[in-house]
């Protein structure tokens, strides 16, 4: 029998809640008498239940967040019909801003909202003691991080072996972009840097190699950042990767120099631009140094091995599409390995809404809750607009046709225009965003190629096969099959991400 459960829905395996941990952590005396449980979005909310109730506990903690509200809610419903004296509490992002008329906490005993790594503790101390609390909304305010006990040690060795490890090194952002939960988290707050340092030493030893690190700024404290960055260079060896989120315009000598240490494959910088276009940046309070950024991208490109994923985000108040197609030709210019294109969401608590009558956004009342049109980017174009996005990530962010994509923009002064014209004419032979196999994919990209661009098919078609084939695949499809050639061997390390891997072997 546990009496507490600790419970949330990933949205895939491989992720581990940081979040769950920190709260066992937290639970001092009730940690013997609690458990952690795990799910994702495969398993059907019937399932989930069974598993809690399987334990007899009194007491159930969701962790909410956008992509698992909904399924919560599911499970949720079925515990309020089958085990009524069970107390539901929940918490997380999703419940914590404009909950009052959310079905999910109407089902709930008790909502905690912002962060509570110690309160959960202190209300299951006052629900299993029989003084439950009068009022169903408890706001703690936030913990002292130096007083938190560090939640590492509670990823099992099956976690290690197995799933991507969250670590953070600070909470909160000193940035007030209106799109973004952490404008309202202010001020930024830090952990204590040895004690972080000596818990992912633990980590290191026990197998981990695969660190996510969730800061949203990393880099503001370059101090702090270096001596992150070091530790792992002091210990760098095959199969170590490490994952950062770092303003763009923020890259001093010192944070230079060490980046440039990494080897190819082992460090990934995720850089938030989100427009290029200054007066949408100013509207939304998007304070960022253009021309820096600009210089950092090329220098992280040119000098370093650091794999480059860079945000832009279609939708914001005042940006139509010609403004967004410029941001990101220029970006392309760039040359970072993926670009990942963002349709606006609405994110509970987000000053984004005051812009929703001036610039008529109107948004999906359904999670993620993506703007559905604006003023400047009618309902039919943003849907034009999501088509570019999957399709983009389907063959540049994948890393799939790492060595054929080119010859989508080949000779073409707009990148963006190119492969609008390809989106448009994929989706009229396909039908449909998701569920394109890579074989079909393969196939009508080399006839796109052939036949819009007039690129002579043996060329392309050698091109495209090859990348086929060098995912070790040789079920190559039948138009590709007179362009098969050896695919050549490759000795770079190995990755924890296919993506990255295939940047390398390009």
């Amino acid at each position: 029998m546990t009496e507490i459960v600790l419970a949330t829905i990933n949205a895939r395996f491989i992720h581990a809640s940081v979040g769950l941990r920190y709260l066992y952590a937290n639970m001092a005396e009730l940690q013997d008498r609690t458990r952690i449980m795990e799910f994702d979005n495969t398993q059907t909310p019937k399932e989930i239940a069974e598993a809690i109730l399987v334990t007899r506990p009194r007491i159930v903690g969701f962790g909410v967040y956008i992509w698992n509200s909904v399924r919560t809610r599911e499970v949720v419903s079925i515990l309020r019909k089958v085990a009524p004296a069970l107390t539901v509490v929940v918490g997380g992002p999703e419940v914590s801003y404009e909950y009052e008329n959310d079905p999910l906490v109407a089902l709930a005993d008790y909502l905690i909202t912002g962060e509570a790594d110690v309160a959960f503790a202190e209300l299951c101390r006052d629900v299993l003691g029989g003084e439950s609390p009068i009022a169903k909304v408890i706001n703690p305010g936030l913990p002292a991080l130096g007083t938190l006990k560090l939640p590492y040690m509670h990823y099992s060795d099956s976690d290690i072996a197995n799933r991507v490890i969250y670590v953070e090194v600070s909470r909160g952002c000193p940035f007030s972009c209106e799109f973004c939960l952490s404008s309202v988290d202010i001020p930024v707050r830090s952990f204590d840097h040895e004690k972080v340092l000596a818990e992912l030493d633990v980590m290191f030893k026990r197998g981990a190699r695969t660190f996510k690190f969730i800061d949203r700024t990393f880099n503001l404290n370059v101090r702090a950042s270096t001596s992150i960055l070091r530790f792992f260079l002091e210990r760098m060896e095959p199969g170590v990767f490490v994952h950062f989120e770092m303003v763009p315009d923020r890259f001093p000598p010192a944070l230079r120099e060490v980046v440039k240490e990494f080897p190819p494959g082992s460090l990934q910088l995720e850089i938030g631009v989100q427009t290029l276009n200054p007066d949408v940046g100013a509207r939304i309070s998007r304070r960022q140094d253009v021309p820096k950024l600009r210089d950092n991208l090329i220098f992280l490109r040119q000098e370093t091995s650091a794999y480059l994923h860079v945000d832009l985000i279609v939708g914001l108040p005042g940006e139509d599409i010609e403004s967004f197609g410029r941001g990101f030709d220029q970006l392309a210019e760039l040359n970072p390995q993926e670009i990942q294109v963002g349709i606006l969401k609405r994110l509970r608590g987000t000053p984004i809404v005051r812009h929703t009558d001036e610039f008529a956004m109107r948004y999906s009342d359904e999670p993620p809750y993506e703007v559905l049109e604006t003023r400047d980017v009618p309902f039919l174009e943003m849907q034009k607009m999501e088509r570019f996005a999957r399709y983009w990530d389907l063959v540049s962010n994948s890393g799939n046709f790492a060595g054929s994509r080119a010859y989508l923009w080949q000779g073409y002064e707009s990148r963006f225009a190119a492969f609008m014209d390809f989106s448009d004419w994929l989706y009229g032979r396909v039908g449909r965003r998701a569920s394109i196999q890579l074989k079909l994919l393969s196939e009508l990209l080399f006839e796109y190629v052939v036949e819009r661009r007039g690129v002579p098919a043996e060329e392309v078609g050698r091109a495209v096969a090859l990348d086929y084939q060098r995912g070790g695949r040789t079920d190559l499809p039948r138009s590709l099959r007179p362009f098969a050639t050896e695919v050549p061997q490759h000795s770079e390390a190995t990755l924890a991400l296919k993506r990255q891997q295939r940047a390398i072997n390009t």
